[in-house]
């Protein structure tokens, strides 16, 4: 497979190693941008391998919230004018309204939902589409019901996070809907963290320790303190918590006397593929210079 520029600046981009470095992983790896970062990363050359990647799409997440229900809504438009409009801004706001009060658990569900000014959710879209000349998208809802409390944070009108917590008060779980948005966790704990997560961690830990010349026994104790780190940093509970740094999520839940039930975290555009437009040269085609 051939190797292009634009593989090379993914993996550059994924994995923050050299450009040569990755051209290496990549040609080691067939093209394959997956198995090139865990090579890099045996190879103890990945530095950002958990950098998120940047996603143009446009929009809101919303988030109405009552009692020990909550639901999360993602609308999407096509530009940031678009989504700081305020014809565009009440739409989202009331159809996340709209999402909690019909008792919605799917966006299809939720189309189909009356609005309170009369006609269906899809006919508000469809409206709001010809009224902003913009394709608008309700593309992703979370619906949650709890035995515990809900505890919700949106951050810029961007990321949402809506945390399911047993015991501790308000403050607390706004504090880790607010370490969630920031930290974005893969896993609540590590008992959460997938058996085949959990073995490519361990086949990573050991390629990077295997020619240390260390005895067997020391190799292992090697091993497990690599993963067990790792699992950590990628575990809600294991990290350190954005509001006191000297404590871990799980610390500062003891402390509190509160158990953590679960998180929910969209954030705008996540796994959408803008189309990056060259201006420029577009002219150009169209002027024939091209």
């Amino acid at each position: 497979m051939e190797i292009t520029a634009s593989l090379v600046k993914e993996l550059r981009d994924r994995s923050g190693a050299g450009m040569m470095e990755c051209k290496k992983a990549l040609t080691e790896n067939r093209g394959d941008v997956e198995a090139a970062i865990e090579w890099l990363r045996k190879q103890g050359l990945a530095k950002a391998d958990k950098k998120a990647s940047r996603i143009a799409a446009e929009g809101r997440i919303v988030i109405a919230a009552e009692g020990q229900r909550a639901v999360m809504v993602e609308v999407n438009s096509e530009t940031d004018f678009v989504a700081k409009d305020e014809n565009f801004v009440s739409f989202s706001d009331a159809v996340a309204q709209v999402a909690l009060a019909a008792g919605a658990q799917s966006v299809e569900a939720l189309l189909a939902s009356a609005m309170p000014g009369g006609g269906t959710v899809e006919e508000a879209r469809q409206a709001l589409v010809a009224k902003c000349g913009e394709n608008v998208q309700v593309r992703r809802l979370v619906a949650v019901g709890t035995a515990g409390r809900v505890a919700t944070y949106v951050h810029g009108g961007r990321i949402g996070v809506v945390v399911e917590i047993e015991g501790g008060n308000d403050e607390l779980g706004r504090g880790i809907a607010m370490h969630v948005a920031a930290m974005n966790p893969a896993y609540l704990s590590p008992d959460h963290v997938p058996a085949e997560i959990v073995a490519r961690e361990k086949d990573i830990a050991l390629a990077q320790v295997k020619d240390s010349g260390k005895p067997a026994e020391v190799l292992e104790k090697m091993i497990s303190g690599k993963v067990r780190k790792t699992l950590a940093e990628m575990c809600l509970t294991g990290q350190p918590y954005v509001i006191d740094p000297n404590v871990t999520v799980e610390e500062a839940l003891r402390k509190a006397g509160a158990k953590l039930l679960g998180f929910h975290r969209l954030a705008v555009g996540e796994g959408i593929e803008k189309k990056s437009e060259d201006f420029a040269a577009e002219v150009m085609k169209q002027a024939g210079l091209a």
